[in-house]
């Protein structure tokens, strides 16, 4: 029997709703923005948000243009195992689920801390309970997912808008300063930094390429994506913008590092009223949704590669019936992995913000940063029966060449920048195990890649091909927004 991810449930605006929440307007605001001018005291970051939401839009062409042709829930297993070959593919499939867990679990630590601090109690408590509703809400259909996400997005963005006003309302000095966008600001030494951790406030748009299968149309996976990108790097350009002028370009790298400073919460407090306790209110709801994305995108990539045998099969046969509202296996599977991991951060006593999410969040970007190139250049290479007979030559060529340039640039400056990132010493040699980390998924998956073409060869022959027809499934009842 051949099982499939309930097709024709997610609207183009649903797609769009995924690939914006999965990065968090409001974590981004309070946590990316606020550490980047703490830790970098690049004061053009702004510009530094423009400069690479347009690199991560030129990647996200090609992938999301194979996405589409491939149609596969694992989406860059089966973009690489369709383009660069059947080992590419269970290599990139292994370094996604490590991506993928390694951001959405460290997503708990910053939760945890979140609480704890707001409310007390000890971060692996309020951990663990976030585990328990996300796991919830992840064997559920993504119907009510779905309408989870809008509402805290919605509210999030508003309070965003809220604080860009706010900030530019009442500017440092009496008047608007624009050294957020002056490229003369980029030509600091920080600069390398300020674009690693930009990158990885984007990582999770995406998203929408492994929710093709559940799609109203395959089309429209390109179009929320890349709109995602756009919307997203306008708004925290803005926001970025705003923090600068409401307290001086020149001094808020020195405020941001200072936890008296309480950026961005200080700013939003001009507003008055309930602004600030809404706010951070909607920090945490946004983490939790945040969450609730990469648990799903995990799920499906757990589910897809089971179907084919690649994992377990018992991983993907959850139900009796053809379709199934959501991959029950993959979301256990994802579960139990976060509950482990937060287990043994719990017990190792580890720092729940400088440890376990600085760390894991930055093993994640450097992921998904590394398989956005790797998509683009299956684009490029790309056999005909892919691509179609008559592709264009902006998504297949153009587009791909340019994002693995810029990509090249942000991969370089995140690698080199990867310790300040981790608050390493200077000559520590711990960084380099993030990118080692990756190394391995990949060559455990090219591994086993070769073992299932030596053994199993029927499973090695469907790498990347198991998406069921279009027919063999029927369409679900009920279709998200």
């Amino acid at each position: 029997m051949q099982v499939a991810l309930a097709r024709r449930t997610l609207t183009p605006v649903g797609l769009w709703v995924f690939g914006a929440a999965a990065s968090a307007p409001m974590v981004v605001l309070a946590g990316g923005i606020v550490a980047t001018y703490a830790t970098t005291q690049v004061t053009a970051l702004p510009l530094v948000f423009v400069l690479v939401a347009g690199v991560v839009a030129l990647l996200a062409v090609g992938y999301t243009a194979m996405a589409r042709q491939v149609g596969h829930p694992a989406a860059y297993y089966g973009i690489l195992a369709n383009s660069l070959g059947r080992g590419w593919g269970v290599a990139a499939g292994l370094v996604a689920l490590a991506a993928y867990n390694s951001i959405q679990i460290s997503l708990y630590g910053l939760f945890g801390a979140t609480l704890a601090a707001q409310l007390g109690g000890v971060w692996w408590v309020w951990a663990g309970l976030a585990v328990a509703v996300v796991g919830t809400f992840g064997v559920r259909a993504i119907v009510l997912s779905t309408r989870v996400l809008v509402a805290v997005l919605v509210v999030s963005l508003l309070i965003v808008a809220a604080f860009v006003l706010a900030g530019v309302g009442q500017p440092a000095g009496g008047e608007l300063s624009w050294a957020g966008f002056d490229a003369r600001g980029l030509a600091v030494g920080g600069v390398g930094g300020a674009a690693a951790f930009v990158v990885a406030a984007l990582m999770g748009v995406d998203v929408p390429g492994s929710m093709v299968e559940e799609a109203v149309d395959r089309r429209s996976v390109g179009r929320a994506t890349i709109g995602a990108v756009i919307v997203l790097g306008g708004v925290y350009a803005l926001a970025a913008w705003a923090m600068g002028v409401a307290v001086g370009p020149e001094a808020v790298g020195e405020v941001a590092a200072d936890p008296a400073g309480g950026l961005p919460f200080s700013i939003l407090e001009r507003l008055g009223g309930w602004w600030v306790p809404l706010a951070e209110l909607l920090l945490v709801l946004a983490i939790v949704t945040s969450k609730l994305v990469f648990h799903s995108v995990v799920a499906r990539y757990v589910f897809a590669m089971a179907r084919e045998g690649v994992l377990p099969p018992g991983l993907a046969r959850t139900g009796s019936a053809t379709r199934v509202s959501a991959p029950r296996g993959g979301s256990l599977t994802q579960t139990a992995i976060a509950s482990l991991v937060v287990g043994a951060f719990a017990l190792a006593g580890t720092d729940p913000i400088a440890v376990m999410f600085t760390w894991l969040s930055t093993l994640g970007a450097l992921g998904l940063l590394c398989l956005l190139l790797a998509a683009s250049v299956a684009a490029m290479t790309a056999p005909v029966s892919v691509r179609g007979p008559r592709p264009g030559m902006w998504e297949w060529r153009l587009a791909p060449v340019l994002g693995v340039v810029g990509g090249l640039v942000l991969l370089s400056l995140m690698v080199g920048n990867v310790g300040s990132l981790l608050g390493a010493a200077p000559g520590s040699l711990y960084p380099l195990l993030l990118p080692a980390i990756l190394a391995v998924f990949a060559v455990v998956g090219g591994l086993w890649a070769g073992h299932l073409r030596r053994s199993r060869a029927e499973v090695y022959a469907g790498i990347g091909r198991g998406t069921p027809t279009t027919h063999s499934v029927p369409d679900a009842i009920n279709v998200s927004i």
